[in-house]
């Protein structure tokens, strides 16, 4: 009888001793640190910088309401007991101290939009990473590494027409070079940083050193459908594709529709349809999930009594496979040159940008995966076919994004939603993502 009882101690003693070893690295927990019901309110509070009367917002960075949005922002980092600092590129960054001296854990977006965009893109991640921080602020905790919010400068490039601007300058990747491009205005981006308060004279000081930071992270809506369709949580970013845009002119001859001969004319605008049908033929033409698009075309003199002379269009190819975006450019430019001979035109390419793709670092994706567990929610793993600040500052610092649904997969539209549960989800996985690096990653 002793002996059995002694028998069933010692089987109760290493069941408890292995709960004991099991449970700490699960972490499972159902309490969330953030506060949906405030990141919410600090959400729609944004919304309303910009608002246009159909729905969503415009506010393009580098504007007068993106300066009036980025005092807000700069109102909740304060109020969630960041040191704020702006960078000469207009770049915001919300400090908190760590207990060690180790590079900075850097995680944010953007606040910018589209033309009649979205609530959602870009401010989740934005005011995603100030809650975090607020939320560690508010129960004292503490972290190895300082921590930062970040809010990147014009990411859509809406204006001036370069995507994800204010990383580049911080990368590294883009220079004083900028300073004298103009804006549909004629006002330089230079003038625009004197109005936000900046030297542009400095602007290569907004560059950040390797050696600054331990990592970057990026919550963000997914603008697409896999996690929404697939009624998955959690998006684990495997890389960035890269984005490579051109601006196209086919310049013709202008002259009298009526009196001129169908086989005289040198027709821009006809040049330019079939070259919009080359891209999408070109895309399709091989398997893949390659995606192209020609987003407007300009056709001046724009008369319905005058062949038109000049047209202008950008043209924009997307794959992860850097390889592929150059092999599809070269067989667009032939079709460009048979459209050119057809129709008696010539058609001038320029590159207005060229970011590469971006992997994840597999360290961060780990974390990220076991963050979303912890909590009890699914993941998977998926690339982002959207242009990310993160896909620039991957040059600099390991770098991993977390993906919520995008409803219906709908963005850069007043359409996009994300519910407030995805956000909170999103915003979870993000605090518990930092935690774990700031234990796991080596000083």
């Amino acid at each position: 009888m002793v002996r059995g009882y002694h028998f069933f101690l010692g089987l109760l003693c290493l069941y408890l001793a292995t709960l004991a070893t099991v449970a700490p690295a699960q972490d499972v927990s159902s309490q969330y640190h953030v506060n949906s019901q405030r990141l919410q309110s600090a959400l729609a509070k944004l919304g309303e910088y910009g608002r246009n009367p159909d729905g969503g917002v415009t506010r393009l960075g580098y504007s007068e309401t993106d300066m009036a949005a980025r005092e807000y922002v700069i109102g909740l980092m304060k109020e969630a007991g960041l040191s704020v600092r702006t960078d000469p590129a207009g770049n915001i960054f919300g400090h908190r101290d760590g207990s060690q001296k180790l590079p900075v854990i850097l995680f944010g977006s953007h606040i910018d939009s589209v033309v009649h965009g979205g609530n959602y893109d870009g401010d989740v991640g934005s005011l995603g990473a100030i809650e975090v921080l607020r939320a560690l602020h508010e129960s004292s905790t503490k972290t190895r590494h300082p921590l930062e919010a970040v809010i990147w400068t014009n990411e859509e490039g809406n204006h001036f027409g370069i995507g994800t601007l204010g990383s580049g300058i911080a990368a590294g990747l883009i220079g004083p070079e900028i300073l004298n491009r103009k804006d549909d205005k004629g006002v330089t981006l230079a003038d625009w940083l004197r109005r936000y308060g900046q030297d542009p004279a400095k602007l290569a000081d907004a560059r950040i050193r390797q050696d600054l930071l331990a990592a970057s992270l990026e919550l963000h809506i997914e603008q697409g459908p896999n996690l929404y369709e697939k009624k998955i949580p959690i998006g684990v970013v495997q890389g960035i594709v890269a984005v490579a845009r051109w601006v196209c002119v086919v310049s013709g001859t202008a002259n009298h529709a009526g009196t001129t001969p169908m086989n005289r004319r040198h027709n821009a605008l006809t040049a330019a349809s079939k070259d919009v049908l080359a891209v999408r033929d070109v895309v399709l033409s091989e398997t893949g999930t390659q995606v192209g698009n020609v987003g407007f075309m300009k056709v001046e003199p724009g008369a319905p009594n005058v062949i038109p002379g000049r047209a202008e269009f950008p043209v924009e190819l997307r794959d992860l496979d850097d390889a592929k975006v150059v092999r599809m450019w070269e067989h667009v430019s032939e079709r460009f040159r048979q459209a050119d001979q057809e129709e008696g035109v010539n058609t001038r390419c320029e590159s207005t940008d060229d970011v590469k793709s971006a992997s994840a670092t597999p360290a961060i994706q780990a974390a990220i995966r076991d963050a979303a567990k912890s909590v009890g929610l699914a993941s998977i793993d998926l690339p982002s076919f959207a242009g990310q600040d993160s896909q620039n500052i991957a040059e600099i610092a390991p770098m991993g994004m977390i993906f919520i649904p995008s409803k219906d997969g709908i963005s850069h539209s007043p359409k996009e939603y994300s519910s407030p549960e995805d956000i909170a989800n999103g915003a979870e996985v993000l605090y518990r993502t930092v935690l774990l690096l700031d234990k796991r990653l080596n000083p």
